[in-house]
């Protein structure tokens, strides 16, 4: 049962009510209140205070405020009158039914237009939102249409003046073509005139005999026609063949820019690897010719290893050894293959290996330095060689100093290693 909170205190000015409701230590929210033009209600489980008001509110521009323990209501009178009580007096219990009923309607209605407005007024916002979307976006289209336009304009007047220069620059060829073509007549046309002037005072012994040569001739002929063509024209060029002797270099550089030791190890080196592929070797005979290379079988076996198969990594490093026995890399990472095996003796034969082939040490082979020592130490201390296990990983540590997880295998080697004197 609800408790009626019948206290409460108010005033009125002819266009005010202003109602203070205490809530006796209860805590209030705007949704505890509810207010029509006619009906006021406050529910604050278990209170509850209801009053049918004397005469209509404006039920918009009214105003409750909760503070200090009250609630404040600042109610607008719709008529300015003063009231003879804050509530409707001697109404039956069905005029009260109805007003209430009529409320609550009122505000459904109310709240249900409120909720159309909204909806509507959030449609017409998007509307808006989108028509200006849609001006922006054909602003900006038609922007990048006007840079367009104007970068084909500007590109099609580079191409104009583009081709009027290549029109230029064809007719100064021409123009210089002709130029040089005339200065190489020009001489000839000289010494033609010079020989003609010649041949225009002869000898007294020659005179007769061209005299007698031109009997029989008709006015057209002339006597100097046959020895013109002989002078005009130049005799031909002799024949010959120049050789050229190169250097026989396998290596594009000049003989002076080689490093003659280095590039002869290269060669021998290659002539081996040819050697070993074309030997009998009955592994490489299902292998393909790109195959057959010791960096493709290195890529191969790094796959097996990192699929778990170890063997087959094992395999496909034992085939690049036999191609290429140089190479550490290969000797590394077959001892981790057997370290994975277990073949803890074959494991410390390659690790040896590879930092036998590690030399001199550099600091290009640092880290594969490292993993030789750490490989075979590992080997050494699951046989049990605690001793020999520690010196590859001392070793390793003056590599590099700075590797924290060598450095701790380390010390639980050496507390290995005490215990062991201890328990003896």
């Amino acid at each position: 049962m609800p408790v009626w909170l019948r206290e409460h205190s108010w005033r009125q000015t002819l266009s005010a009510v202003y109602l203070s409701l205490p809530l006796r230590g209860a805590r209030a929210t705007p949704a505890n209140i509810f207010c029509s033009e006619q009906y006021l209600k406050v529910s604050i489980p278990p209170f509850l205070f209801e009053a049918i008001l004397y005469a209509p509110i404006d039920d918009t521009n009214s105003t409750a405020k909760i503070g200090n323990g009250n609630i404040f209501f600042t109610l607008y009178k719709k008529e300015p009158a003063m009231w003879d009580s804050l509530t409707l007096a001697n109404a039956d219990k069905e005029k009260l039914q109805d007003l209430r009923e009529n409320a609550v309607l009122k505000a459904h209605e109310k709240a249900k237009e409120e909720t159309e407005a909204k909806k509507i007024t959030k449609q017409e916002n998007k509307k808006y939102a989108l028509e200006a979307t849609m001006k922006l976006e054909e602003a900006e289209r038609k922007r990048i249409e006007d840079l367009k336009e104007k970068e084909r304009q500007k590109v099609t007047k580079e191409l104009e003046l583009w081709k009027n220069q290549q029109k230029d620059g064809d007719k100064y060829k021409s123009m210089q073509k002709k130029g040089a073509l005339h200065e190489e007549i020009e001489p000839l046309k000289q010494r033609k005139n010079e020989k003609i002037n010649k041949t225009q005072i002869p000898n007294e012994g020659t005179s007769k005999t061209r005299l007698k040569s031109t009997k029989g001739c008709d006015g057209s002929c002339s006597i100097f026609s046959q020895n013109l063509k002989e002078e005009l024209l130049p005799a031909p060029r002799a024949a010959a063949t120049i050789k050229v002797n190169f250097t026989p270099r396998v290596f594009p550089t000049a003989l002076r820019e080689s490093r003659v030791p280095e590039e002869e190890e290269w060669l021998h080196k290659q002539a081996e690897a040819r050697r070993i592929i074309n030997s009998d070797l009955s592994e490489l005979e299902d292998l393909k010719e790109e195959e057959k290379n010791p960096d493709w079988l290195k890529d191969k076996g790094n796959k097996m290893f990192a699929m778990g198969d170890y063997l087959g990594a094992v395999n496909a490093y034992n085939l690049a050894v036999k191609l290429n026995s140089k190479l550490p890399v290969l000797y590394l990472n077959r001892a981790a293959c057997h370290l994975k095996l277990r073949n803890l003796h074959k494991a410390i034969e390659d690790s040896s290996k590879a930092l036998e082939l590690l030399t001199p040490p550099v600091p290009d082979n640092e880290n594969a330095r490292v993993k030789a020592h750490v490989r075979r130490g590992t080997a050494f201390c699951q046989l049990e060689l605690y001793t020999e296990g520690l010196q590859d990983y001392e070793a390793a540590l003056k590599i590099d100093p700075r590797n924290k997880n060598i450095e701790k295998d380390a010390e639980k080697i050496r507390h290995l290693i005490q215990g062991t004197v201890q328990s003896s």
